[in-house]
C-alpha cells in the first residue's frame, strides 16, 4: 500500500513465529531484489477488545520505530477494505490511534497532541524551547523539535527545491543531541494554509511522503505563528491535510490510503 508515495508492505504476522530480523526486513525492502518499501508494518492480534489490530513499524534498514502516521491510515484501510466507511482503533508502540475511513478512500488518523518536551522527543537540551540552534560541520542550523510519538526536527527553508536535505539532514539525524536519531523535515511556508515539505526519515532516507513529518511540520510552524489550524502539506508524492486546533487538542492527519497489490511471501 502507499499514501502519497510513502509505501508499505503490510503483513498479518502468524502467531508463534518470531518477528523478522534486520536482514530479513532489509531483503524484503530492497526494491531490486525484494518487494521494496519504506516501512514494513507487521499486524499482530491484540488481546485488547477495543483494538482492531496492533501494528509494529520497521524501517527499510530493519530498525523498529514507534509510529508511522501514513502507515496507520493504510493499516486501517487494509483491514476494512476499499472505499468503506468505518472508525477503528489501532495499537502501536506509541499508543493507540483512532482512524476514520471515508467513502472516498481517504483516511484520517488522530495522532494525539504534539509534545515539545525535550525528554519526550528525546532531545538532549537543558530546557524546552521553540527554537534550537546547533553548529554542524556544514553550517549552523536553527530547528524546532517535537514528538509525534516519534522524534522530529523541523528546519525552515526558503525553498524545498534547493534545501540541503542530503547535507544537513544526515548530520542532524546522527547528532548526539538526538540519542534515538530523528526524522528531519525541511519546511517551506507558502501562507498560513499551505506549506511544502521534504523529509529525511530515520532508517529509510528521503521518502516521497511522511505522515508524522507533515504533522510535526505543522505543529512546529504553528508554534512559530506561521500557520493556522487547517494546513495543506505538499510533499514530493502528493498532499496531506493536517488539522490542529492547538495545545490541549489532538492533531488529525488526512490523506489517501491506496492498496497496490496482494501476495504471499515465504518466511
Amino acid at each position: 500500500m502507499h499514501s502519497t508515495g510513502n509505501d508499505f508492505m503490510i503483513v498479518r504476522w502468524p502467531e508463534g513465529v518470531d518477528l523478522p530480523d534486520r536482514n530479513v526486513v532489509r531483503g524484503w525492502a530492497d526494491r531490486c531484489r525484494g518487494v521494496g518499501f519504506d516501512q514494513l508494518l507487521v499486524l499482530e492480534t491484540s488481546e485488547q477488545a477495543e483494538l482492531a489490530a496492533f501494528y509494529r513499524v520497521f524501517n527499510a534498514d530493519g530498525s523498529e520505530v514507534e509510529q508511522c502516521g501514513n502507515g496507520a491510515r493504510c493499516v486501517a484501510r487494509y483491514l476494512v477494505g476499499n472505499k468503506e466507511s468505518a472508525t477503528l482503533t489501532l495499537g502501536s508502540l506509541a499508543g493507540n490511534v483512532e482512524v476514520r475511513l471515508e467513502p472516498n478512500g481517504d483516511a484520517t488518523a488522530n495522532l494525539g497532541e504534539p509534545n515539545y518536551d525535550p525528554l519526550s522527543v528525546p532531545l538532549r537540551a537543558n530546557s524546552e524551547s521553540g527554537r534550537y540552534q546547533l553548529d554542524l560541520e556544514n553550517g549552523s542550523v536553527e530547528f524546532g523539535a517535537v514528538s509525534i510519538g516519534n522524534p522530529h526536527a523541523v528546519i525552515r527553508v526558503d525553498s524545498v527545491d534547493t534545501a540541503p536535505v542530503g547535507i544537513l539532514g544526515p548530520e542532524l539525524q546522527s547528532h548526539s543531541l538526538f540519542p534515538e536519531g530523528v526524522n528531519v523535515s525541511f519546511l517551506e511556508v507558502r501562507d498560513e494554509a499551505r506549506v511544502r515539505l521534504r523529509v529525511l526519515e530515520r532508517g529509510a532516507g528521503e521518502t516521497q511522503s511522511c505522515g508524522t513529518g507533515a504533522a510535526a511540520a505543522v505543529a512546529v510552524s504553528r508554534l512559530w505563528g506561521l500557520v493556522g489550524d487547517h494546513v495543506q502539506v505538499e510533499l514530493t508524492g502528493g498532499t496531506l491535510i493536517v488539522k490542529w486546533l492547538g495545545p490541549g487538542h489532538p492533531l488529525w492527519l488526512s490523506g489517501s490510503a491506496i492498496r497496490v497489490f496482494d501476495g504471499r511471501i515465504e518466511l
